[in-house]
């Protein structure tokens, strides 16, 4: 579960916030501050794991409060100054998000900021295991995934599939795009069609990579990446 805070004096982008927060699963909405000392004051005693924060706000601006904080937790920023981003990226955040903001950018945030290996991670109570996590788009529904149970993901026409370990997931996206999302996470493109979650090689056999019951091809123009990866 990602508990976020939203800090915005306007209504208006609380609501918009929240509602795209609403389409994706294991978001939960702690509190909505309209000021930076109202959102000081509950972090001084509860914690979350993301904050949407707004820039031009009365009594405490952004940033000014976000240097207050001495431990802070993922930070996207949502304003409609787009000359303040450079100051925003030497302050460590996410990502900056200008208003009006759209649902497409929305989400691509988001997965920027938990789909990497320095974003905020959930540990496992069981094994301590560390697990990120991805947000794809699947017959209109927003489905996350645990980027550890990811196989494989091959095109399919104007679509990709993502197999994992609990089944498959089509999306309408090229695979380029999915590959770029996923190649901070150690996955690498053996074949125009295909890409593999390279801790997830059983064995690689001439032209071919054994992934649990699955074989993948490994293409000609791509044979280089996986000569790379035996080195």
């Amino acid at each position: 579960m990602i508990k976020y805070l939203i800090i915005d004096d306007e209504y208006l982008a609380h609501d918009i916030i929240k509602d795209y927060c609403d389409l994706l699963p294991n978001m939960q909405l702690m509190k909505n501050c309209y000021d930076g000392l109202e959102a000081f004051e509950y972090l001084n005693t509860n914690e979350v794991d993301l904050i949407f924060l707004d820039l031009n706000m009365p009594k405490l601006k952004g940033f000014e409060f976000l240097k207050t904080l001495k431990n802070p937790p993922k930070v996207i920023v949502t304003t409609a100054y787009k000359e303040y981003a450079l100051e925003g990226y030497e302050l460590n955040i996410s990502d900056y998000l200008l208003k009006p903001i759209g649902f497409e950018r929305f989400l691509k945030a988001i997965n920027k900021t938990f789909s990497s290996s320095a974003s905020q991670l959930s540990v496992s109570s069981q094994s301590n295991k560390i697990s990120e996590r991805i947000f794809f788009r699947s017959n209109k529904k927003y489905t996350q995934v645990e980027i550890d149970t990811i196989l494989f993901i091959e095109a399919s026409g104007n679509y990709t599939k993502v197999i994992t370990t609990l089944g498959i997931i089509t999306i309408r996206e090229k695979i380029s795009t999915v590959v770029e999302l996923l190649l901070k996470a150690d996955f690498l493109q053996v074949h125009k069609s295909f890409a593999v979650a390279v801790k997830q090689i059983n064995s690689i056999e001439g032209n071919r990579i054994f992934i649990a019951d699955h074989i993948v091809p490994i293409g000609k123009l791509f044979k280089t990446n996986v000569i790379q990866l035996l080195k």
